[in-house]
């Protein structure tokens, strides 16, 4: 199936900050302290605004978590998305002016089927799941997320890439007029990710589109995302308007920013600290907080699945 072009492409997540649970989420946590619940059994339909479109008919992942996912508003009010500020509260608080449509994504590269195409044309032939997977980020915290999407291998047989294509690399949209972030140089926008052709590939890896059954919101890199869900968060990189299929390894933000700090690889692997802090154990946002930190997992849990993609690499070196 061919897919059509659009006539126009807008030029161009996630990741580390200090401090850690706001004044709000103590007093939330503290009130669930006696029931040791996750705050995400509470959350309802009416929990979700009503400018968000519903899914119909999302097919129920075999790949999801048995764990209860946070509620919608963990999920939408602590975030990482440098864009719109570097506090957790930032992106809800400074992304109402973002206008995640219409979308378009530009497709390069190695591959046979390249162009620039629009959100439709991009989702549109994908059967959309939900998967419920644990997101585990650099600065030791995690969150349980019931997100909606497609598998990105599914997308990326469509465009055929050629055996040239060794890695998959990604941009974020830059609009400083909509993204106050992108005005400080906390980083070098756009921001950049990439994935090797085979981390790509894999059934764990999707496109979201949405989360909780409805359509993301901008603060969660509406309206198009990566999920690696056994990498940190800063390999989920969102408001995506390029995927580009290369034959090197490409240079990736948080990597150039500190390469001391930050590899190419970014598998959760708590045997590797980062370097101001460890990895070793972290605390489930939502969760009551006398329970203290839970044991970090290899690859977030997801070993069984994808530890035979890093066969004889070292993944001390390879972080």
């Amino acid at each position: 199936m061919l897919i059509r072009k659009a006539a126009n492409i807008l030029p161009s997540e996630i990741t580390p900050e200090q401090h850690y649970l706001n004044r709000r989420r103590f007093m939330q946590s503290a009130a669930v302290a006696g029931t040791g619940l996750l705050l995400g059994s509470n959350t309802s339909a009416q929990d979700i605004p009503k400018q968000y479109r519903r899914f119909g008919n999302l097919l129920k992942s075999p790949l999801s978590t048995s764990e209860t996912p946070n509620s919608y508003e963990d999920i939408t009010s602590y975030n990482n998305f440098y864009e719109f500020g570097t506090g957790k509260e930032d992106p809800a608080e400074n992304s109402a002016a973002f206008q995640p449509k219409p979308w378009q994504v530009t497709i390069g590269g190695e591959a046979e089927q390249t162009g620039t195409f629009d959100y439709d044309d991009i989702v549109g032939p994908h059967p959309m799941e939900e998967r419920i997977y644990r997101l585990r980020c650099v600065e030791a915290w995690s969150m349980v997320v019931p997100w909606v999407g497609f598998p990105l291998g599914d997308l990326i047989k469509r465009m055929k890439p050629t055996s040239k294509a060794k890695f998959v690399a990604f941009e974020t949209i830059v609009r400083k007029s909509e993204m106050p972030g992108q005005r400080s140089r906390v980083l070098r926008w756009p921001y950049i990710e990439g994935l090797t052709i085979a981390e790509a590939m894999h059934p764990l890896t999707i496109r979201a589109t949405g989360v909780y059954g409805a359509e993301l919101p901008n603060q969660n890199g509406a309206p198009l995302r990566l999920i690696v869900p056994w990498k940190y968060g800063f390999k989920s990189i969102k408001s995506i308007v390029r995927i580009s299929f290369t034959e090197k390894q490409p240079p990736t933000s948080w990597n150039l920013s500190a390469p001391g700090e930050y590899g190419f690889y970014a598998n959760v692997n708590p045997a590797v600290d980062h370097p101001r802090w460890s990895q070793k154990r972290e605390r489930v946002i939502g969760a009551n907080l006398f329970a203290g930190k839970k044991p970090t997992l290899p690859f977030n849990g997801y070993g069984d699945q994808v530890a035979s993609l890093y066969s004889g690499l070292d993944l001390t070196r390879n972080f």
